[in-house]
């Protein structure tokens, strides 16, 4: 290992700068001495080194798009050669020459900043042995060695045995501890790293050779973190759980903000961007409009998801534009009524009529031949040939009332039926032929 650190001895005199600096502002706050000094420096290196790697990652991210964009291809290619696998890998490797796509750089920054850990071992391995490296002079070096960690010192290691401990001014238990403690938290925070980009951000459609990689990665990395974290000083232990903590939190905010399509996290984020919108009535950010203007582009190519999201816009009233706004739907557009309330200006409801009973219909289809039969001309005064409209009440006393005719459909009254006899108008007899 410290072959493999000597390699990079030529930054670690700009490493051992930096730490020497935020060391004198920090040791002007918790003491020169003191261990919340010398392991915040280091949190600073970390901080600062992934900052300056905010333009690799905006690529990687970049690159990562350009991944997802041809997942329909892919898909075509593994329906066409499923049968054949080293075909497949041919084809897959042609489309990512042809789209000048790389499937390995989401490894970048891990690539990127392996001269600043290699340089930070080699400089806290210094310090273990009590020689000077880099701008870190002899008391530097005599402070370093007093500085502890929740008891372990910052140059210890799990392997160190109980004389050389006991030499930086620690227990043995206290180191193991400490060292341990933060071995597992250093692999579970890139396990829960690697599972959340596979379980959340991923095209879970489509299965590609980049798949199977962040597959593996999510299983050897928190391994190889358990195996070599033994023989890392505190100080690196130090400097590897804040780089995995910021990747884990740099990660979230990039799937919530930005899934990727087709993935769980899209689901999310596109049920929340509905949310938002509907409530709102427009896409108040950029990265909204940016979203939305994409899922239009696609046309018939969206996914479940997008679909599932322009269908929700659609039902609110709202139509999703290409320049990514979202303007009030005519179809559906809302309309304000007298008290101040919205109602939807859509078509009402057809409404079935009423079903009458048989005497109603009756008397109606008698009432409209009547009227018809008296040619619709309105009448005063009654005539001896029609019935009276007078209701019963008004005539003389005297009078008998008679019974009222049953009305025919035709219009005419008939007698009731007699015995035998069918209902309704009577068929006329032919004449018999002799």
């Amino acid at each position: 290992m410290d072959t493999i650190a000597s390699l990079f001895s030529f930054i670690t005199t700009p490493v051992s700068w930096v730490i020497v600096q935020f060391h004198t502002v920090y040791g002007k706050i918790f003491g020169p001495d003191t261990g919340w000094a010398w392991g915040l420096s280091i949190v600073s290196l970390v901080i600062l080194i992934r900052i300056c790697l905010i333009p690799l990652f905006v690529k990687q991210i970049k690159s990562t798009r350009a991944m997802q964009t041809l997942q329909p291809e892919m898909k075509k290619i593994q329906e066409r050669y499923k049968n054949d696998k080293q075909r497949q890998s041919e084809e897959m490797m042609k489309l990512y020459k042809e789209t000048g796509t790389n499937p390995l750089s989401s490894c970048l920054p891990i690539l990127a900043q392996s001269p600043f850990f290699f340089a930070l071992y080699h400089v806290l391995n210094g310090i273990a042995t009590g020689s000077t490296i880099g701008v870190i002079n002899d008391s530097l070096l005599a402070s370093a060695r007093k500085a502890h960690i929740f008891g372990a010192p910052l140059a210890a290691k799990f392997t160190d045995g109980s004389s050389k401990v006991e030499a930086l001014g620690a227990s043995l238990t206290d180191v193991r501890v400490v060292t341990a403690v933060m071995i597992v938290m250093m692999s579970a925070s890139q396990f829960y790293t690697q599972r959340q980009l596979m379980t959340k951000n991923v095209d879970t459609t489509v299965k590609t050779p980049f798949m199977q990689q962040q597959k593996m990665l999510m299983y050897v990395f928190p391994v190889m973190f358990a195996v070599f974290g033994i023989n890392f000083p505190v100080g690196v232990l130090v400097y590897w759980l804040t780089t995995n903590v910021w990747t884990m939190g740099q990660q979230m905010y990039v799937i919530r903000n930005n899934p990727t399509p087709g993935s769980k996290a899209q689901a999310a984020y596109l049920e929340r961007l509905t949310k938002h919108v509907t409530s709102h009535g427009k896409a108040r950010k950029r990265s909204e409009r940016t979203i939305i203007k994409a899922i239009v582009a696609k046309g018939r190519d969206r996914n479940e998801f997008e679909r599932k999201f322009i269908n929700g816009l659609n039902k609110a009233g709202l139509a999703a534009q290409a320049d990514g706004s979202v303007v009030q739907s005519e179809s559906q557009a809302a309309v304000q009524t007298e008290d101040g309330t919205a109602t939807s200006a859509a078509a009402p409801k057809r409404q079935q009529p009423k079903r009458q009973s048989k005497s109603q219909r009756q008397s109606g289809a008698a009432a409209a031949t009547g009227g018809k039969a008296a040619g619709d001309a309105p009448s005063s005064e009654p005539t001896s040939l029609s019935k009276s409209d007078e209701p019963e009440d008004a005539k003389p006393e005297d009078a008998k009332p008679a019974a009222p005719a049953k009305k025919q459909p035709g219009g005419g009254t008939r007698s009731k039926a007699q015995s035998g006899q069918r209902k309704g108008p009577q068929r006329p007899k032919s004449p018999s032929k002799k």
